[in-house]
């Protein structure tokens, strides 16, 4: 007599059959809508079921397009909401509005200050979403990222600060200006007010000598950045003194203090 091997294999079709779809993100006041396929058999639909944050919806998935209404489960925006869509195998169901639950930067800024020890503080209302907001300075006739903080992600007041003051982006004399961003997945950056900062101490920096053999030398301590004759970065550094004896001989940019200025390297 052969060997009864129904069961074994019965349960090996069971496993492979459950398939499923995971949309994390947060909560927006919006709904999700989903496409429905046959299944692969030809009877019935794809979905067999969907869970939300670990409960099974009473939605009616019986459909070749239906809505995951959000509305019973009473979530705060901002909340993280998890979605699994469990279906037949041979079978895709497709999520139509998946940007729903993705963070969108939304905040708005309640104040916005330098203090003297290079705190830069941020206090905003209205966020939807936990998101990055890039801190920046007005630098050399551009705008350069200094650091990141997380936000929060909630509607709520939220307070942030971060160091402007790091040994590599030290403050230039003049007027310093500060700003935060965010970027969402609309790719649209939205940005807070300036916020401005000016030392009282420190004097504008010079070159000491624009040809060089081996050190270039500044009048006083600097944030700076030097780039070769493409534009590529070879240095950046803080400091009154820079040692260019691995620089190839010829021209070169530098971005120091406030300023925009060249040498030669000889």
């Amino acid at each position: 007599m052969k060997p009864f091997i129904f069961p074994v294999l019965l349960a090996f079709s069971l496993q492979v059959a459950a398939q499923q779809l995971e949309i994390n993100g947060v909560y927006q006041s919006e709904n999700l809508y989903i496409m429905n396929p046959f299944a692969a058999t030809g009877v019935g639909f794809c979905i067999t079921q969907i869970l939300v944050n670990g409960e099974i919806t009473t939605d009616e998935i019986n459909s070749s397009s239906f809505e995951v209404d959000f509305a019973p489960y009473q979530f705060k925006q901002g909340q993280k909401v998890d979605v699994f869509i469990k279906h037949k195998d041979g079978c895709v169901p497709k999520v139509l509005n998946p940007e729903v639950l993705k963070p969108k930067s939304s905040f708005k800024i309640n104040s916005i200050s330098m203090d003297k020890t290079g705190i830069l503080t941020w206090v905003t209302i209205e966020e939807n979403g936990i998101l990055p907001y890039v801190v920046q300075q007005y630098r050399w006739n551009k705008w350069i990222t200094i650091g990141k903080v997380q936000g929060v992600g909630t509607p709520q007041e939220n307070t942030y600060s971060f160091n402007a003051f790091k040994p590599v982006m030290k403050p230039h004399s003049g007027v310093n200006r500060y700003r935060v961003k965010q970027v969402d997945f609309r790719k649209r950056p939205r940005y807070s007010p300036e916020s401005n900062y000016r030392p009282l101490q420190v004097k504008p920096v010079s070159i000491l000598s624009k040809k060089i053999s081996s050190e270039l030398l500044f009048s006083s301590e600097t944030s700076f950045e030097i780039f070769d004759e493409y534009g590529k970065r070879v240095l950046r550094g803080f400091g009154s003194k820079v040692n260019t004896t691995k620089l190839d001989k010829g021209k070169y940019y530098i971005n120091f203090d406030s300023k925009v200025d060249e040498f030669s390297r000889k």
